[in-house]
């Protein structure tokens, strides 16, 4: 049985659905529902009016066993946005229910979106389903990542219990690009396996589609390593995958917010200042 089966009903339901869209030189949140403890507050524009920014927002602050959340955000043709969060995931311990998080992107013809969270951090015993379907029309760019700490690091926790569905879909104009997942148990052998987690608790993968994602790109983003841990870059027509493996969030971090500043002038047009939130 599929774990968002098996989800309880004493749980909290969350659903943000975001709708973008180009009038003329501004991007703007054409519409935005929310149903349960997932919103964005207001439309931000630190980069001008082409840019709007969008923090999503989990009042709660933790994901605790039964909890079911949904993201979707869709872009119209032209439109750019940038989505951050402004902290940490946090999957708490759960003595049974699992939690779920699904998180869904449509980009029409030239839209833009950046997909820059905060770090997500399974508690020992934590039981998460987490998914991610990311779809572009012709002409779409896209950046984003995700960072996955498995226990507290800087606690000295090790994730020892507990299980992590993990679900990435990548389409560029209906075709399948990208596909990866992963069914992990706690502590299992996997963690200390040379060809998996080598004993490290944090890993990172960024995405960034564009037709400029080309050789030399490749080439740059390879000169760019991580403070600590170990950093990797692959290209796949279209696509540049880069791979961070080690024991600290904040380096994964760090060694992707270079590799933004190399990729958003090359696939984006724009220089890539740091977001505000990530220095408070």
């Amino acid at each position: 049985m599929d774990m968002a089966e098996t989800v309880p009903a004493t749980g909290w339901r969350a659903r943000l659905d975001l709708e973008f869209e180009r009038r003329g030189t501004r991007s703007v949140l054409a519409k935005r529902r929310h149903d349960g403890p997932l919103l964005v507050q207001k439309s931000l524009y630190p980069e001008g009016e082409g840019i709007c920014h969008a923090l999503v927002v989990h009042p709660p602050a933790g994901i605790a066993g039964g909890d079911d959340l949904a993201l979707q955000a869709a872009l119209g043709a032209g439109a750019h946005a940038v989505l951050a969060t402004p902290g940490a995931g946090k999957w708490y311990r759960s003595s049974g229910p699992g939690a779920c998080q699904r998180i869904r992107f449509d980009l029409a013809a030239g839209a833009l979106l950046e997909w820059l969270p905060q770090e997500t951090i399974l508690f020992n015993g934590a039981i998460a389903d987490i998914s991610s379907s990311i779809h572009l029309g012709r002409g779409a760019r896209y950046l984003g990542w995700d960072i996955l700490c498995f226990g507290r690091t800087g606690a000295g926790e090790r994730w020892m219990q507990g299980r992590c569905k993990l679900r990435a879909h990548l389409e560029v104009e209906g075709i399948p690009v990208f596909i990866e997942r992963a069914d992990l148990e706690g502590g299992s052998a996997i963690f200390n396996s040379p060809a998996a987690m080598a004993g490290a608790p944090v890993c990172g993968t960024l995405l960034a589609v564009s037709a400029e994602c080309d050789a030399a790109l490749l080439s740059a983003c390879r000169a760019l390593q991580p403070a600590n841990g170990e950093g990797a870059v692959t290209r796949l027509p279209g696509v540049l995958v880069a791979r961070y493996l080690g024991a600290s969030s904040e380096a994964a971090k760090n060694y992707f917010i270079q590799l933004r500043r190399l990729l958003r002038p090359a696939i984006m047009g724009r220089e890539a200042g740091d977001l505000r939130i990530w220095s408070t």
